[in-house]
């Protein structure tokens, strides 16, 4: 076979180019050899055994993907994924690992590290096959200090699961990311992820004082424990954050803190985002750290007072995708609202002498709850669609809705720890709010918000299954440039798709803005276009206004193609990174900007 170049678009994985987006590529040419399926499953199962290893299609197309909304509108169509790894393994030991990745390296594949398979930016995608390695059966937590609030934990234990251990010994590790229940450790810290109460606690490279990683050469390394990192470089915190492109994480050491002692959550009401904006910079740098600081745009708070009444869920995350789902028209279990202040009016039911036709067939369907409510959900997915086609159009008249509500804007703020410690941050963080010009509204939204608040996670497949799709766009700033970047980035996606936002992950130097977005287009092949243009409208805009391209998701492919312009120099930091950990270029190529060129060997 002659030897050829290829390279994998990292806006379009089923499609491949010439030419890699965002500039030169680490290594011109990594060379991946042809798999021979027979020699690959006996050197996997001489390490695993015959139960740990699959190479059975059905499990390597489900192992092919993760949540990227941009692959689900390929399987909403049935399609298969079109890159799928050679080979799945389960290991239970970093010296499992280790060898595979030996063994990777000896036959010239990729490998793939997979955690919860929760990601939306790409990140696991086999884009030239090879060994995709789930760490979930490495899945511990090994030990927990008390003395030095330090815990051990493998990478692939669950989220949700490692929480609720921390929590029956008394201390909390402080990250919930709405994906809690199906991500995991690893996944957390491979790319760089943030949970729900980051304000107080960090993002999760911030709880990070040491890593197990086993590097693309096969060996085994410790990063800097707590007393270490004191010493030279940090090289913890050159692996948080890459994505197995220069490791594999397989163990963690990091911070916990005391489970808190009491919770204080409210809501609070403010005329715009601008003034938001200043009440979060007041509070933040005024030295006070709550756990929350969540500000809603005019259009998320009107879209989530109708989820309220709608279901009785004032959870506004809830709210976002029956927001994109609310904005879409999903109005069918609203309540009408009243005429002329009054009570709905009502029409008498025509008696039997007067039926007939299309009146006696509506008679019936207005007495059939069944038919009745399998027509209004048609209506509803139509408006939906109808909504969603004409994004411009439909963002100016949910925003003229929301104007005219006079809902301005909702923000929750929550608060945890010590008792006492928390009751007087509690009333000094609302002290400043209302100084600021937030109006209180009590603790029903705060509370309201803290049950229904990883919800936002499940919100997704309908929206899908009804022929539309829904993204969110997570980027952030300094807070001088922050209501531009509002502005930039919502001006930039309102014309393809129903935009809004809150804010939320916010410091003392600046905030996070997460924006969801929803749109309906015939054809899968259009709405790619779509939602290609949508992120690169999106991703464009936030970088001429000083915007980071992700605060919290990670790169993957997704976001692939604006590295460079983000890191500019520095991404010959990191190319030398790649290059010393990983001389063969196999762990994970084609992601965060290091796209790497294929050669196949003749």
């Amino acid at each position: 076979m002659a030897a050829h170049h290829i390279t994998a678009d990292a806006r379009s994985p089923r499609r491949l180019r010439v030419a890699p987006p965002g500039g030169v590529s680490y290594r011109r040419h990594l060379v991946f050899a042809p798999v021979d399926p027979d020699k690959l499953r006996l050197a996997l199962e001489a390490i695993f055994g015959s139960r740990r290893v699959s190479l059975r299609l059905l499990d390597r197309q489900t192992y092919a993907r993760d949540m990227w909304p941009r692959l689900l509108l390929a399987r909403r169509q049935g399609e298969a994924p079109a890159h799928v790894p050679n080979a799945v393994v389960w290991p239970e030991h970093v010296r499992e690992v280790a060898a595979v990745v030996k063994l990777a390296r000896e036959l010239r594949v990729p490998v793939i590290p997979y955690g919860g398979g929760s990601g939306v930016c790409g990140g696991v995608i086999p884009l030239f096959g090879g060994i995709t390695i789930d760490l979930k059966r490495m899945r511990e937590l090994r030990s927990v200090s008390g003395e030095d609030l330090i815990c051990d934990v493998d990478a692939g234990m669950n989220g949700e699961r490692f929480e609720r251990e921390l929590a029956h010994r008394g201390y909390t590790f402080g990250h919930f990311p709405s994906s809690i229940y199906c991500s995991t450790v690893g996944g957390w810290l491979a790319t760089r992820a943030a949970g729900q109460l980051s304000t107080k606690y960090g993002k999760v490279e911030d709880r990070a004082a040491g890593l197990t990683v086993v590097t693309g050469k096969g060996e085994i390394i410790e990063t800097d424990g707590p007393n270490r990192a004191l010493r030279g470089p940090n090289w913890t915190q050159l692996l948080v954050g890459s994505e197995g492109t220069l490791g594999i994480i397989t163990s963690a050491r990091l911070r916990v803190a005391p489970a808190p002692q009491l919770r204080v959550y409210r809501g609070f009401e403010l005329p715009d985002v601008a003034t938001g904006i200043i009440a979060l910079r007041r509070v933040l740098q005024r030295g006070l750290r709550p756990a929350v600081l969540r500000l809603y745009d005019e259009l998320d708070t009107f879209l989530a007072s109708m989820g309220h009444k709608s279901d009785k869920e004032s959870d506004e995350d809830t709210a976002r995708y029956a927001g994109a789902s609310a904005a879409t028209g999903d109005f069918a279990s609203a309540p009408l609202p009243p005429v002329d202040g009054g009570a709905l009016p009502s029409w008498p039911v025509p008696e039997p002498s007067e039926r007939g036709g299309w009146m006696s067939r509506l008679v019936t369907l207005a007495r059939d709850e069944g038919a009745r409510k399998r027509l209004m959900k048609s209506a509803s997915r139509a408006a939906q669609n109808a909504a969603l086609s004409r994004g411009s159009m439909a963002n100016r008249l949910f925003g003229a809705a929301a104007t005219t509500a006079h809902r301005g804007c909702r923000l929750i703020v929550g608060l945890e720890g010590s008792r006492i410690r928390t009751e007087v941050e509690a009333q000094l963080t609302f002290a400043e709010l209302e100084a600021a010009g937030a109006k209180d509204r009590g603790e029903e939204p705060g509370l309201a918000w803290l049950a229904h608040r990883y919800a936002v996670s499940y919100r997704m497949s309908p929206i899908f299954r009804d022929g539309a799709f829904v993204d969110t766009m997570e980027v952030a700033s300094s807070w001088d440039r922050l209501l531009d970047l509002y502005h930039a980035v919502r001006g930039a996606l309102a014309p393809h798709a129903v935009v809004m936002a809150h804010l939320s992950h916010a410091y003392a130097d600046g905030c996070s803005i997460y924006f969801t977005f929803a749109a309906s287009v015939e054809g899968a092949r259009n709405a790619e276009r779509v939602y290609d243009a949508i992120w690169k409208d999106g991703m464009e805009a936030a970088t001429r206004v000083g915007g980071t391209i992700s605060h919290h998701h990670g790169v993957g492919l997704l976001k692939a193609p604006y590295m460079a312009a983000e890191h500019r120099e520095a991404m010959a930091i990191f190319r030398g990174a790649k290059a010393a950990l990983d001389p063969d270029g196999i762990l994970n190529p084609g992601k965060m900007g290091l796209v790497a060129s294929r050669k196949e060997a003749p």
